[in-house]
């Protein structure tokens, strides 16, 4: 008889979500590697199905690893150059819900563009609008996108339906792009009316958006980020929003989570959501199919669905 094969769960909220596999392996739950995985445990586990996260002890821990399934979109709590260097797939939620968290992303810049909480306060209050500015339009203003993969381009293509002029920075070329790619980020900034995050969230690109980026933004352009909090100095952005230097921030996601709320609770000129721009039902059915899927895959011997393939 052969060596036993394995499929070992990490996370414990995908033990309901992966039950039922079409595998022929064994699957070890969370609780065992929680009492530390016996040698012979071990050695039997070819693919970790996790969330976003997967810390390299364990990694290091299981010598037969080959695929690492990762639930999520994102894989920043992945050491990606570490299972390259041991030939090991990463297969991830990609594509799933990128018009979700696109759709999101417009809410929020449209909210706070358009100051809609402040006038439904205007409203429920008894009051009018004699106390309001007149808003500047849409139309002809310039958006911004910071990365251009799924979620950049169909944030930029709902940004073109509001009549607005859309470049992007990324730090590589797309020849087929239909939209302008911007000499530098600190060249889109400063052209930007509003600049949106939608960078690919590895370490590479913490605190791209710091100081110099804020000051090229300016003080009447707005800040949306639906991708990671790490991609901006926080510090610097609180600053520049008390100080006036930016018009405002509209985000989705933050550097600790859930954020403090004091943090944010006397800033007027910000909106903010609980990191849920992907979360909607369809979303959270298809991310499981798809991690199923490459799962089952990979112990059939079949093509992977969404194998990264990111340059280090």
């Amino acid at each position: 008889m052969g060596r036993r094969r394995a499929l070992l769960i990490h996370d414990r909220f995908l033990v309901d979500r992966l039950d039922g596999l079409d595998i022929d392996a064994d699957i070890i739950g969370p609780d065992a590697l929680m009492r530390g995985l016996p040698g012979e445990l071990a050695e039997q586990v070819e693919v970790v199905a996790c969330g976003g996260d997967l810390p390299n002890a364990v990694v290091d821990a299981l010598p037969r690893l080959k695929l690492v399934a990762c639930f999520s979109t994102g894989y920043a709590g992945i050491d990606l150059r570490r299972l390259r260097a041991r030939g090991i797939a990463l297969t991830t939620g990609s594509g799933i819900n990128a018009h979700d968290v696109a759709d999101h992303a417009i809410a929020l810049f449209l909210e706070l563009w358009h100051g809609l909480l402040a006038a439904d306060g205007l409203v429920r209050a008894g009051a009018w609008r004699e106390s309001v500015r007149p808003r500047r339009s849409l139309r002809g203003r310039r958006a911004g996108v910071v990365g251009f993969g799924r979620i950049g381009h169909a944030i930029a293509t709902r940004l073109a339906a509001h009549e607005m002029e859309v470049a992007w920075w990324g730090p590589r070329d797309k020849p087929d792009a239909i939209f302008p790619r911007a000499e530098s980020l600190i060249a889109l900034a400063e052209q930007s009316d509003a600049l949106f995050i939608a960078s690919r969230a590895t370490p590479e690109s913490a605190g791209q958006i710091d100081a110099a980026v804020l000051h090229a933004l300016g003080p009447d352009a707005i800040l949306v980020n639906v991708s990671r909090g790490f991609l901006i100095d926080e510090e610097a952005l609180l600053a520049a929003l008390l100080a006036g230097a930016i018009g405002g921030a509209a985000l989705d996601v933050f550097v600790k989570e859930p954020p403090e709320a004091t943090r944010w609770r006397d800033l007027p000129n910000v909106v903010l959501s609980p990191h849920l721009a992907g979360f909607t039902h369809e979303a959270g059915e298809d991310l499981v199919g798809q991690l199923r899927g490459n799962i089952e895959r990979y112990f059939l011997g079949g093509p992977l669905l969404t194998p990264v393939d990111d340059p280090l």
